[in-house]
């Protein structure tokens, strides 16, 4: 099986990337530039919007997983909606041609504000550019999906905690922090309850989500379950052995995020017990 993983020199791409590799398959990664990228991929840089026949340029994958997206952690910039076409553009493209499954990576932020678990069917009212343009695709691609009769997953990320200095999240911004020699962090008051799942973790659940097929649709990648954003922060910092301290209230809370906000791991844990995988 040939998996084409676009935006695979990011921060969640070189992980699933290597995953998916762990697992015996074939691994088309392409990206803008590939520095990052496991060398046992078959590695292509390019501007994947670029191409006539994308399909055709990649090998004919048998899988494609859509991990390309601009500025992901910047919520208002006009990227998530000046890009929707393209993306729009290659996946139609790539269905046209004859992929047979096309999973995406989703963001709870397309869901907006709520309070509570995330199911399947919960409705959607994004309080961002990035949420509106993520779900914006996510009904793009289902109804292509069913136009084409390709089997479709939308995986819908949660919080997702690693130690790399390569991400934005606020794990990520703590470990840069640290290697810069300061040691406190400026933060929120951290009352919110939201889903975290560990980054290598999350990286083999995508990778064994993507491989089998008799469970799509909409699946919440996360751990099923809130944590307070204080506790976990202060978790992960001893868990690095960390010298830093937070800075409690130095930024107010975003207006959109939630205050307690998680997936329904259903779908996720049948994956997991049929393919026998445990963490």
């Amino acid at each position: 099986m040939k998996v084409l993983v676009t935006g695979a020199n990011g921060y969640l791409g070189q992980g699933i990337v290597k995953s998916i590799l762990d697992k015996g398959y074939e691994v088309v990664a392409t990206d803008l530039s590939m520095q990052y990228v496991d060398n046992r991929a078959d590695k292509v840089a390019c501007n994947l919007f670029e191409a006539d026949n994308p399909f055709t340029y990649f090998g004919q994958p048998d899988i494609l997983l859509h991990l390309a997206w601009r500025d992901g952690f910047a919520h208002n910039s006009d990227t998530h909606i000046n890009d929707l076409h393209m993306h729009y553009k290659f996946i139609k493209t790539m269905m046209e041609s004859g992929i047979e499954k096309v999973s995406v990576m989703g963001s709870m932020h397309e869901v907006g504000f709520f309070e509570g678990s995330i199911q399947e069917d919960t409705p959607c009212q994004p309080m961002s550019l990035y949420g509106i343009g993520k779900n914006a695709l996510r009904n793009i691609v289902q109804l292509l999906a069913s136009q084409y009769k390709v089997d479709f997953q939308w995986l819908r990320g949660y919080y997702i905690v690693g130690n790399s200095h390569f991400g934005n999240s606020v794990f990520s911004k703590i470990t840069a922090t640290v290697q810069e020699g300061k040691t406190e962090f400026p933060f929120t008051m951290g009352q919110n309850k939201c889903d975290f799942i560990d980054y290598d973790i999350f990286c083999e659940q995508v990778a064994v989500t993507v491989e089998q097929n008799k469970i799509n649709g909409i699946i919440n990648m996360g751990s099923g379950k809130p944590e307070k954003l204080a506790d976990r922060v202060e978790r992960f910092i001893k868990e690095n052995n960390y010298n830093i301290k937070l800075k409690y209230g130095a930024f107010p809370d975003r207006p959109y995020d939630s205050k307690a906000i998680w997936g329904d791991g259903t779908k996720l844990q049948a994956i997991l017990a049929a393919s026998h995988y445990e963490f």
